[in-house]
């Protein structure tokens, strides 16, 4: 499940939390809204950022050859 937590401190400072999106599609995802909020002070990646989508082929390839001795 995809989840976006803001916590809005008294001073004004927004600190965001993306969970549930793997990759760096997380800032596509949150682009629109940090440029609303305004500026973005750091970025701290977490482990989901560094995963990468698995992709599992189930091609197979067979090769078969015949020889007459």
């Amino acid at each position: 499940m995809e989840t976006l937590e803001f916590v809005i401190y008294p001073d004004g400072r927004v600190q965001e939390k993306v969970t549930g999106i793997i990759g760096a599609t997380c800032a596509e995802v949150t682009a629109a809204i940090e440029a609303e909020l305004g500026q973005v002070v750091s970025h701290q990646p977490t482990s989901e950022f560094f995963n990468a989508k698995l992709h599992q082929s189930t091609a197979a390839t067979t090769q078969a050859t015949f020889s007459e001795w």
